[in-house]
Formats: structure tokens, sequence, C-alpha cells
């Protein structure tokens, strides 16, 4: 790859140096502050030898490279006339553009609702199982044990308020804490049987009866609202009396102005929202179902699928069940059927095996291996998923498939969704989810696709360039290199995380590379492998490793951390460094950063897949320094 050349490319395809606010790097990607994002061409940049991919996120229009990006950001320097100023505010002429409203909202909803998804997927797998047990005569819906697993399913939506409290006052930045007692005191037994009796009043105020447990839209905007509020009172407040004086007054002004006017608002909005989207299913299911099912992936892509989440959400514990997960499973076997018919059609070895194997992950969930490494690189066969995805979706209209409980894994793990008093909607489930992969998969090997390459040559070219850093340089590894396995030990002591609960499409749609990610509970990093530091990035956020057998991996702590500039990290070594496993490799302060409002989670990831067979976990729910975390088969 000629950096040189690609470096001109990438500055052109986003608008010329004259569109070029800022642009630096962290350690696998170029992030540009545009003034105008639309003048830049995403689409001809995805399709760039050496880029591995195009995002926007938080304002920044990032261009990923992977372990080669200093290097291109130094070429990409080099050719602007502003120079060394790159990194930092320039006085461009263009108009700056603002940050894209929607786009904030967007990435408000997803960093709100994804954090909860796991307690209320768990709580909506068990209602799944409950309702199985029920449905084939396992279990009496009259017994104390059919009373207790109900309870243990209901939980997380009963008080799904509180859960919401949580993680929306941590996206935002104020005292999860404090949400969770605001959320507590709207649920209080007493508020709810004095709303419940009517004709309630604070200080002379009239309150409007509402119901507040399982509703989702009251305490968002609830502890939005309370976050400027949060903050007002500390700006104004002596440190001396901040731990009491901040709470007190947040919780005395928001708890009322939530019952009295923010709550029943919110009660509106959420009810509205789920009565249309059932009022839309009642009339018109069937072209609802065909746009929807047609349309999920490119949602997905675009990240416009987190604005479904809150009305999922809100279906699901407002009607009792939802109609747009079965058609997110329509788009997904779509996704697994395009892949397969990617096999079926191909001639090519190694075309065949990652388009089964991808398939597989799409039949059972996960989609993204087969859609960005098959059937977006082929892209016939991605207009076919499409297709397959309408078409079954259509099926799923005119039967009216519902999902009664939520789930994680929109795949086979998920079928327990459909389960019903009645079996026929997990049957017409299951079917209109088989005529969306044999649909996508016949159109597919209809129409073909122009074999040129195998799936992951654009990835290959670019990590099988030599990695550099400023001081060192990682040994090339090449096709004919032949990989061993590689076992990887823990960085770090903390939860281990599948990368899909990573919030950054790099790591969780492994576009970077394939491995797990560790919620820290210490601010230490050592050695995960035997081998030699090759890259470290200068915020300290980043190391690059390769081992001695050829492993190259990145451990990134914590996600846009490259903002701090360092602060909170002390790295322990330099670039050129040789290690063994457990020598310590950075420190970092981990609550400073969750403070300066950055989640620590980090992806420990092998970035050189493509000579490797696969990823297998230990097995571990949470790990300590040198534990085993995973092995890269070769």
């Amino acid at each position: 790859m000629d950096k040189q050349q690609l470096s001109k490319d990438i500055l052109k395809l986003v608008g010329g140096e004259e569109n070029v606010d800022q642009v630096t790097h962290c350690m696998t990607r170029l992030r540009f502050n545009l003034n105008d994002n639309k003048k830049a061409d995403k689409e001809t940049l995805k399709n760039t030898p050496g880029v591995m991919g195009v995002m926007e996120n938080g304002g920044q229009f990032q261009v990923i490279i992977g372990n080669d990006v200093p290097k291109v950001y130094n070429a990409l320097v080099g050719n602007m006339s502003k120079g060394a100023n790159a990194g930092s505010s320039t006085a461009s002429t263009g108009p700056k553009q603002k940050r894209n409203p929607i786009s904030a909202l967007f990435d408000f909803i997803s960093g709100v609702f994804t954090p909860i998804l796991p307690a209320i997927t768990g709580a909506g797998m068990i209602k799944g199982i409950v309702a199985i047990l029920v449905a084939f005569g396992w279990l009496s819906d009259k017994s104390s044990t059919y009373v207790i697993l109900s309870a243990i399913g209901d939980g997380a939506f009963y008080f799904l308020p509180i859960i919401l409290a949580i993680s929306a006052a941590k996206k935002l930045g104020s005292n999860m804490y404090i949400g969770a007692a605001l959320a507590a005191g709207i649920m209080h037994p007493t508020i709810t049987a004095l709303l419940a009796e009517g004709n309630s009043s604070f200080a002379g105020i009239k309150v409007v009866a509402a119901t507040y447990s399982s509703t989702v839209i009251p305490i968002v905007i609830a502890i939005w609202i309370a976050s400027y509020v949060e903050k007002a009172v500390d700006r104004i407040t002596h440190s001396s009396v901040k731990l009491i004086v901040v709470p007190t007054v947040t919780l005395l002004i928001m708890v009322p102005l939530t019952l009295i006017a923010i709550g029943p608002l919110g009660s509106i909005i959420g009810n509205g929202m789920s009565g249309g989207i059932a009022w839309l299913f009642d009339n018109a299911s069937i072209l609802a179902s065909i746009l929807i099912g047609g349309t999920m992936s490119l949602l997905i892509i675009t990240g416009m699928h987190y604005a479904l989440l809150p009305i999922v959400v809100g279906s699901m514990t407002t009607l009792g069940y939802d109609f747009i997960i079965p058609l997110m499973l329509a788009a997904n076997w779509a996704q697994a059927g395009g892949a397969i018919g990617v096999g079926l059609r191909s001639k090519n070895g190694q075309t065949k095996s990652m388009a089964y194997s991808t398939g597989l992950t799409a039949f059972m969930g996960i989609t993204e291996p087969a859609m960005y490494g098959v059937n977006m690189r082929y892209k016939k066969p991605f207009i076919a998923a499409l297709i397959g995805g309408a078409i079954g979706g259509g099926f799923m209209g005119i039967v009216k498939v519902k999902a009664f409980v939520l789930t994680g894994l929109v795949g086979l793990p998920g079928l327990a969704a459909f389960i019903s008093p009645s079996i026929s909607t997990l049957i017409y489930g299951i079917l209109g989810g088989v005529i969306a992969i044999v649909s996508a998969a016949l159109i597919t090997y209809i129409l073909g696709f122009q074999e040129n390459n195998a799936p992951q040559a654009a990835a290959t070219s670019a990590s099988t360039e030599t990695v550099t850093s400023a001081t060192t340089t990682a040994p090339a590894v090449t096709e004919e290199t032949q990989a061993q396995d590689e076992q990887v030990f823990s960085p770090i002591t903390g939860e281990v995380k599948p990368l899909s609960e990573v919030p950054d499409p790099a790591f969780s749609e492994e576009i970077m590379g394939k491995g797990f990610a560790i919620q820290p509970t210490e601010g230490r990093v050592v050695s995960p492998i035997n081998g030699t530091v090759f890259s470290l990035s200068k915020s300290g956020h980043a190391i690059g490793l390769v081992s001695d057998t050829g492993a190259e991996m990145l451990i990134h702590i914590g996600i846009d951390t490259v903002k701090l500039k360092g602060q909170f990290f002390s790295p322990k070594v330099q670039a050129g460094t040789k290690v063994s496993v457990g020598d310590v490799l950075m420190e970092f302060d981990r609550e400073e950063i969750e403070k300066a409002g950055y989640t620590t989670i980090t992806p420990v990831i092998i970035t050189n897949m493509h000579q490797y067979a696969s990823i297998e976990s230990a097995g571990r729910i949470t790990v300590k320094e040198q534990e085993l975390l995973f092995t890269a088969k070769a």
C-alpha cells in the first residue's frame, strides 16, 4: 500500500484541504473535523484500498486505517499546506458545520439503551422460557415456581425507569445515583397508590395521574432535565457543602416537577409512539413490514436503528408485544441467505469458506461478518439480502408475527421471543425467517457477482503491510507465513465482555479485528503475549504488540480516550520494548477517566485475523491479569 497515494486519495475524498478544519489520529483511525461532512465521498472512501471503514461519530468524520494510521497521518499532514498545524484548529474559510442534532440524538439513544440491553434481554429470555414451559404443560401457571420465575422476568421491566435513569445519567455525565433516586421517588408504592386515587396535588399544584412502571420516555426526559439542574446547582454551591446541597436540591426540584409535568407529558409521548406503531401494523402491516424488513440492514449500517430501541422497549412494556423484532429476524436471516448464496455460487475455496461461516453467524443473529465481509463487498448479494428481508418481512406482516419478549440476539437463539400462549406465532416467525434466507440465497445465486478477490483481500493487504510507529517497526506477516495457535492472556483484571458491547462500531462490528473486551476493575495493563511493543499512541490510550509467533494485537483503553491527550495515562514501556506475559505496559487512573465522561471498556483484539481461522474464548466471565482470555486458532 502506497501511503503517500492513500493520503492524497483520502484528502481528496473528504472534500479537499479547504474542507478540513482539524485532523488528528488515534491508534486506528484518522479523525477529521470537517466544515461540511456532506462534501466527503463516503462510499468511494469505503472502497478505497487501505481504508477499512468510514464512520461518523460525535461530529467527527472517522476513516479507519488500522495499525498503519501514523504513517498515513504523517503523509496526509505532509500533503497539506497547513502542515503540522493539521492537528489543531486552523483558520479555515469554509463555514463550520454544526453538530447534526439527529446524529446527536441517535448517539444519546444508543448510549442510554445499549448498556441496559443485557438486563432486559436476560429478563426477556426468562419470560420466554417460562412461556415455553407453560405452553408445553411442563409448568403450571398456578404454581409458586411460576410466580417466582415470572417475577424474575418481569422485575427488570417493572423497574425499567430506575435502570434507564442510571444509564441516562451516566451518558449525560451526571450522578447516576441521584438519577436512580429520582426514578425510585416517582415509583415509590405510596406515590403509586396516591396517583391511582386521583385528585392529588403538591403545594397546591395538581399532580396528573400517571403510571411510571415499565415506562421509557418519562424518565429519560426527566434525567435529561435533571442533568442541567444538577450541574447548575453544583456550579453555585461551595465545595464544602456540595455533598449535601446538590443531591438535596436536585431531588426536591426534579421529583415534584416530574410528577406534575414531565411524567404526564412523557407518558403521552410514549403511549403515542407505541399506539402509532400498533395502528400502523393494524392498518398497513404488509407495507410497513416490507419497508422495515427490507431496510433494516441499511438502518444498522447508518446507526439509525438505535432510534427504534425506545419504540421496541416502549411497545413491549405498554402493549406486551412488538412487531419490529420479527422484522429484524427477517433482515438478519436474509443477510445469512445472501452469504450462503455467495458460497453456493463461488468457485473460490476461500470465498466459500468465508461465506458459509459468516452465513452461520448471521443465522445465529450476528450479521456484521456476513454483511461487511461478504455481501457488501460483492454488492449484489447485499441487494439480494435487502430484497430477501423485504419478502420475509412481508410474509410476517401478512400473518402479523409478534415478539413477546426482548432478545439480544435476533436469530436462532432468540426464537423464544416469539413464544406466546399459541405456538403458531413461533411457527410463523420461523417460516418468515426461512423465506428470507431462501429468497436472498436464490436471488444471489441468480444475479451472481464479480469475484475478483477473496472477501478480505482489502483488509489483508492493509494488515500485512509493515506496521510502524515513531520508533520501531513490527515484523511483517505475509500470506505465506504459517500461523500458529496464539494464546492471549488477560492484560487487565476485570469483567469479560463480547466486542458487541463496545460502543464503537470499529470494534463492535469487528472491523478492526476479533477478540474480547474487558471492563477494568483496576488501572493497570500488562502484556498478554511474549513479543514486542511496536506502537504506543502519544495519548497512551492504545498499545500495539506483535507476538513472537506473528500475532498482531491492539489493546485500546477506553473509547474516545484519545481526547484526554495523555491525561490519566502512565506508559511503562516504549515502542521497541521486548515484553513477556505479565510485564507492566501501562497504568491509568480508571476513576478519573470515568469521571471525565469516558468509558474504560478495553478491547483486546487480534488485528491480523486473516492469518487465523477463529477466536476461541477461555470461557471466563471475570478475569485476572495473566489468566487465559482467548486463543487465536490457526
